[in-house]
This record gives C-alpha cells, structure tokens and sequence, in this order.
C-alpha cells in the first residue's frame, strides 16, 4: 500500500496495489457519504480509493508518510 497527497487539493489516492495501469481501473464508485471514490479492475477488486478532504480524514502520521504529487515537502504531522 502506498498513498500520494496533493496538499493544494486536498487529495490523496490509496494504491491498494504496488500500481495502476492504464486503463486497468474499469468501474468508479462513489462511496455513499461523496468522501471517496473507489476505483475497481475487471474482477471486481478494489485497487484504490480517492480521497477527498485527506488531511481531516487520514490520521496525520499517516498522512505524514504520503508521497507528495504537488511538488511540496511531506505534510508535518499534527
């Protein structure tokens, strides 16, 4: 597992696998509460979850840990 974070959106994806192919995520789901979306491959399993508002719903060590896709250092923890 692995997570990237976009600190100027707020966003963070969670790779439930070590990658994503082109074109493998086929089906998006929304999760009920429209705080995520859950990206599935052909068979039905979950590769991931889009997160929104990540740094008020991942615990802030964890979030710490995430890899920045917006160019800017690590989030602290807090």
């Amino acid at each position: 597992m692995r997570i990237e974070y976009d600190a100027s959106a707020d966003m963070a994806y969670i790779y439930l696998v070590d990658t994503i192919g082109p074109g493998e995520a086929v089906r998006q789901v929304p999760a009920e509460d429209h705080t995520a979306i859950l990206d599935y491959d052909s068979d039905g399993r979950l590769l991931g979850i889009e997160l929104f508002s990540a740094r008020r719903r991942l615990h802030p060590t964890l979030l710490s840990t995430a890899e920045r896709i917006d160019g800017g250092p690590s989030p602290s923890a807090r």
